[in-house]
């Protein structure tokens, strides 16, 4: 009998990881993989996509279980996912991670948020919500997003053994980082015991959502001739925030002497400046903010300054209503980049 909840035409259980790179998703892929080969005994496989530049830039994973006499000959990614676990808000501005989900499909988010907040967002019409604060778990514990990302995980998929990852965390850092264990064992029963759920119900007639692949602007059949490149390389519509990992820098201008410390080391050019005059009538540059598009959450900035005008706050991530966003961190759009 199998102990699968429920297969495809093909006789597969497919899982769909959506993150940002750097977040754990290549390692929370392969980790529900082995748990479900070594301790269930089942056929399963596991494979990662991503872009040359994997840190920051939007990561898939894929999980397929089968039962024991079936053999998986499909290596394609997963397009009609039975679960989904979305790593990152941020994402939902630069990939539909919802795309192909089953009418009764599970969505696992990291969030702080409202159910009806999120399923807005995900433009969800029915199937299975379901929310953890997987970041500010592991902030509290000092551990990673993933392993409370993989309790949520092992809530929803109840024919894993949790008990059987648990010892797979023990293993695995017992030898060299044995004052790992407990946190990571703390952290993963956390994302466990703490993620919650909604139900909406689908109607009878509901169908999965169609997959969308998105489409390269330029082609064989819609490429310039000889291969000219028709618009000019720049940053202007840059957009990292999905880069961010749920910090970002609070600037206090009351405290700032405008010494360019943080100008100096920020990598990616962040920081607003005015021309002005001092107390004396001298030209200077005086910081008026900060232009959160163009931050990826490093806090190099906050290291560097010497008088603390620049401290590190926790971010709501993702689809923040972009009104607090200004009134909290002071986008600032004008002035000298």
């Amino acid at each position: 009998m199998s102990i699968l909840p429920k297969k495809n035409q093909l006789g597969f259980y497919e899982i769909r990881l959506e993150s940002i790179g750097g977040l754990g998703a290549n390692l929370a892929g392969k980790m529900l993989a082995e748990a479900g080969v070594l301790g269930l005994g089942l056929n399963g496989s596991n494979f990662s996509s991503y872009g040359s530049e994997k840190k920051g830039s939007p990561v898939k994973s894929f999980i397929r279980f089968c039962d024991p006499e079936v053999e998986i000959r499909d290596h394609s990614p997963i397009e009609q996912p039975h679960v989904i676990g979305v790593f990152h808000e941020a994402l939902y501005k630069m990939v539909d991670v919802v795309s192909g989900l089953d009418s009764d499909g599970v969505v696992l988010v990291n969030s702080t948020r409202s159910f009806d907040d999120v399923k807005h967002d995900l433009q969800l019409e029915y199937g299975t919500l379901a929310i953890v604060d997987a970041l500010g778990i592991a902030n509290e514990e000092r551990t990673k997003v993933n392993t409370a990302m993989l309790g949520a995980l092992y809530r929803i998929l109840d024919f894993l053994d949790p008990d059987a990852m648990r010892e797979v965390i023990r293993k695995t850092f017992e030898k060299k980082y044995p004052h790992l264990v407990e946190p990571n064992i703390r952290t993963f029963d956390r994302g466990y015991y703490e993620v919650e759920f909604k139900t909406f119900d689908a109607p009878t007639d509901a169908k999965a959502r169609e997959f969308t692949r998105p489409q390269p602007r330029l082609g064989y059949n819609t490429q310039e001739l000889g291969g000219v490149i028709s618009a000019q390389a720049n940053s202007i519509q840059k957009d990292l925030s999905g880069s961010r990992i749920g910090f970002l820098p609070a600037f206090n201008q009351e405290k700032c002497i405008n010494c360019a410390q943080c100008d100096t080391v920020c990598p990616d050019l962040c920081f607003v400046w005015e021309e002005g005059e001092d107390k004396r009538g001298r030209k200077q540059m005086f910081l008026q903010g900060i232009d959160y598009q163009y931050c990826k959450g490093c806090l190099k900035c906050v290291d560097a300054c010497p008088v603390a005008a620049l401290t590190d706050m926790t971010e709501e991530l993702g689809y923040a209503d972009e009104n607090q966003v200004k009134h909290n961190f002071p986008l600032v759009t004008g002035g000298v980049r």
